[in-house]
């Protein structure tokens, strides 16, 4: 992992690779706001350009935002709908399925989009986790199911057959998009050259923190063939998994991430309504100060 910039010198990288990145932007039509609907690739799955994930230090079942108890999780998911954020990032390792459940409860099923993520690597487990999660998410349909935190290149010839039966879901319109989250450059790279991913989850920033490589401009390339490849890409870690603390540094990660022009979307693991207000915030003027 990479350490953090001094600040100075984090500054300076930034702006000059917001200014060389802004037109391809651009040129992509930069959403007006930070709620305003975007579509992940070619999936034609419609979410808000800022969604909210639930997996923050997640593993074990449980996440800073899961410790919030049902009433604090709910708050911060109602929040986030009552101010235009309908995309919501879970798992099973964070144990959020439920939470978001007891969240959403009385909200039409169509107002928000789930993204969910499955360690099967088998036909019958990959079924499970599907029949399981619907339940435990309450719903008929998930909307993007990820194989979880894939480590290898080549790491289709260990989920052939979850890949077989995520295929065969969205056949039967169980779920509507499949693709992977990765970690590490080798996986995202053979994420970016395989048909089944329709959408990937990817951590990026622009101080290496908590990434796929130590240089992001290596993680931004393999996301413009992704994007170029017509997949979804959903942006994660834009923050450092709360690393990135300042507001300047704030500012300059948004501003880079959107600047980069093939980010359809990014999770943010609020875990507060002033969290979630301060972050929209510095997204609307990181999309003015682009479009400027």
């Amino acid at each position: 992992m990479q350490s953090p910039l001094h600040r100075r010198d984090f500054l300076a990288q930034a702006t000059a690779a917001v200014s060389g990145t802004a037109r391809a932007a651009t040129a992509r039509a930069l959403p007006k706001g930070p709620t305003d609907k975007v579509t992940l690739g070619k999936t034609g799955i419609q979410v808000s350009l800022v969604g909210m994930g639930t997996g923050s230090h997640g593993s074990g079942q449980a996440s800073n935002q899961t410790r919030l108890g049902i009433a604090g999780f709910r708050r911060v998911v109602r929040h986030a709908l009552d101010q235009g954020v309908c995309f919501f990032d879970v798992a099973d390792q964070y144990g959020s399925h439920v939470y978001l459940r007891e969240a959403l409860k009385g909200v039409p099923r169509e107002n928000y989009v789930i993204q969910t993520k499955t360690h099967a690597t088998n036909l019958a487990d990959a079924r499970s986790h599907i029949e399981r999660y619907r339940m435990e998410l309450g719903v008929d349909y998930l909307d993007v199911v990820l194989l979880h935190c894939m480590q290898r290149s080549g790491w289709q010839s260990q989920h052939t057959g979850a890949m077989d039966y995520l295929r065969k879901a969205k056949e039967e319109k169980l779920i509507r998009a499949h693709g992977t989250s990765c970690h590490g450059m080798d996986p995202l790279r053979t994420s970016a050259q395989e048909p089944f991913v329709e959408v990937d989850l990817a951590r990026i920033n622009p101080e290496g923190l908590i990434m796929d490589a130590m240089k992001p401009d290596e993680v931004a390339s393999v996301l413009q063939e992704m994007h170029d490849a017509g997949k979804g890409v959903v942006g994660m870690k834009i923050l450092g998994e709360g690393r990135i603390k300042t507001p300047e540094r704030k500012d300059a990660s948004l501003r880079y991430v959107l600047g980069l022009g093939t980010v359809d979307a990014f999770i943010i693991g609020f875990e507060s309504p002033d969290q979630i207000d301060d972050i929209l915030k510095r997204t609307e003027a990181a999309l003015a100060s682009l479009r400027a």
